[in-house]
C-alpha cells in the first residue's frame, strides 16, 4: 500500500482536542517538534521549539513549556526553557529519571545563520552543539543549559540533532536504569547524494549510567536513517527497538534493535506496514505484561506520501505487526509525540492545521478502546 486514506478516523465523541500553541501567537512565527512526557507524579509537560521570525529550520529559535496538572485539561503560560539569544536551540527530547524524579531535556544548538546544508558540507562558521537542563520540581524551573558535545559526538558526526520527541529509561536487563536518548547525525559519505552533498544521515542514541552526570556514546544505525524513537522490548529483557525516519526513497519506516542497551544495532530494515512521507514519527510503549492491557505499544505519524493524515497504530507483538491503526487528524499534520496520560487516556502532540502541517501544535486524549480491535 502506498497510503492509510482507508484507516477510520476517531468520532468527535471519541476524542478530546485543543490548540496548545498557535502559530503567530506569543511573539513566535512558528512553533514546532513537539515532545510531550508525563511524569511520574502525573503532570504533562508539552514541549516545543518557538520560531521567532520564520518557519525555517535556524534562526531565532527557543524552546518554550507549557505544564498541565489535571491531565491536559488546562495549561499553564507558556514558559521559555532555554533561549539562546539570536541563535537556534531546539530538537527538545525529554527524558524522566524514575530513580530520582529528575526530569532531563536534551537539544541542540547552532548559530543563528549555519544552515543545515553547510555543517553538513562542514562549511558552517560553527557546528551543531548538545545541551542538557534538568528539572527536579516537575518542569516548574530549570537549571541553566549545559554543554554535553563532547561526550556524544563522533568526530566523524558533523550534523547532529537529539530526538525530537523522548528519551527512555531501561526497566530490564543488566542496564536497568539506563537512560537512553535517541539521536541523528549526518557523516562524510564518498558518493553519498544528501542533497548533492558527499555525505550521509544516521540514526544512533547515547546513554548514561549515572542518572545524566555523564553521558556517552551508543550505536549507530547507518545509512540513510534519521529522527529514531525509541522503545524497550520485554524479550530479551532491556533490548531497544529504533523506529527511524528513512531517507531511502522506498516510503517505509525502518527498524533496528539493540539486545546491549544501545551499545550496538542491528541493520535496519524497512517496515512493510509503517507508510510515511519521510518524517518524523512518535513510538511508545504504553503498557507491560503483567498489567492489565498487557503487552502494548503505541506509533503515531502522517501515513501516506504526504505531511497529512495523522494515524495512530498499536501493537501486542514489540513492533514486529500494527493490526489496530486509527487516524486521529485526516489534515495537515507532520512531527508527533505520543504519552500516557495519568487517567491512562492516550496523549498526543502533534503539529497540525487546516491548510498547512505548521499552522499550530494540537494536543489530543482519547481512550486505548478507540483505536484498539
Amino acid at each position: 500500500c502506498s497510503s492509510d486514506d482507508e484507516v477510520p478516523p476517531l468520532s468527535p465523541t471519541e476524542v478530546a482536542m485543543q490548540s496548545v500553541f498557535v502559530s503567530g501567537e506569543g511573539g513566535y512565527h512558528t512553533y514546532r517538534i513537539p515532545s510531550l512526557l508525563v511524569t511520574g507524579s502525573g503532570t504533562a509537560l508539552a514541549f516545543v521549539e518557538g520560531r521567532r521570525n520564520s518557519r525555517s529550520d535556524h534562526g531565532d529559535i527557543d524552546v518554550l513549556l507549557r505544564r498541565s496538572l489535571d491531565g491536559g485539561a488546562t495549561w499553564s503560560p507558556p514558559q521559555v526553557v532555554a533561549d539562546m539569544g539570536v541563535d537556534t536551540i531546539g530538537n527538545p527530547t525529554a527524558v524522566e529519571d524514575r530513580d530520582t524524579g529528575t526530569i532531563l531535556l536534551l537539544m541542540t544548538w547552532n548559530l543563528a545563520d549555519d544552515r543545515e546544508r553547510d555543517v553538513v558540507r562542514g562549511e558552517a562558521r560553527d557546528t551543531r552543539r548538545v545541551f542538557a537542563v534538568s528539572s527536579d520540581d516537575d518542569g516548574a524551573t530549570w537549571s541553566m543549559p549545559l554543554e554535553i558535545t563532547g561526550q556524544v559526538k563522533a568526530p566523524d558526526m558533523r550534523w547532529i540533532g537529539t530526538g525530537p520527541g523522548v528519551g527512555i529509561q531501561l526497566r530490564g536487563g543488566p542496564h536497568a536504569g539506563r537512560l537512553v536518548i535517541p539521536c541523528d547525525h549526518s557523516y562524510p559519505q564518498p558518493g553519498g547524494k544528501l542533497d548533492g552533498i558527499e555525505a550521509a544521515f544516521g540514526g544512533h542514541v547515547f546513554f548514561s549510567d549515572d542518572h545524566g552526570a555523564t553521558w556517552q556514546m551508543g550505536g549507530t544505525i547507518r545509512p540513510d536513517m534519521g529522527e529514531p524513537q525509541i522503545v524497550e522490548l520485554t524479550e530479551p529483557a532491556g533490548a531497544i527497538l529504533a523506529n527511524l525516519r528513512a531517507f531511502t526513497g522506498r516510503g517505509r519506516r525502518n527498524q533496528a534493535t539493540s539486545s546491549d542497551g544501545g551499545v550496538s544495532f542491528t541493520p535496519p530494515r524497512d517496515h512493510r506496514t509503517l507508510v510515511e512521507p519521510v518524517c518524523q514519527a512518535s513510538i511508545l510503549r504504553y503498557s507491560w505484561p503483567g498489567e492489565s492491557t498487557g503487552d502494548l505499544i503505541l506509533f503515531s505519524n502522517p501515513a501516506g506520501q504526504k505531511r497529512e493524515n495523522l494515524v495512530v497504530r498499536a501493537s501486542r507483538d514489540g513492533g514486529r505487526s500494527w493490526p489496530a491503526a486509527r487516524s486521529v487528524h485526516p489534515g495537515p499534520a507532520a512531527y508527533s509525540c505520543l504519552a500516557r496520560m495519568p487517567d491512562g487516556r492516550v496523549g498526543c502532540l502533534f503539529e497540525a492545521g487546516d491548510e498547512r502541517s505548521y499552522e499550530r501544535v494540537d494536543f489530543v486524549t482519547f481512550s486505548l478502546e478507540a483505536i484498539m480491535p
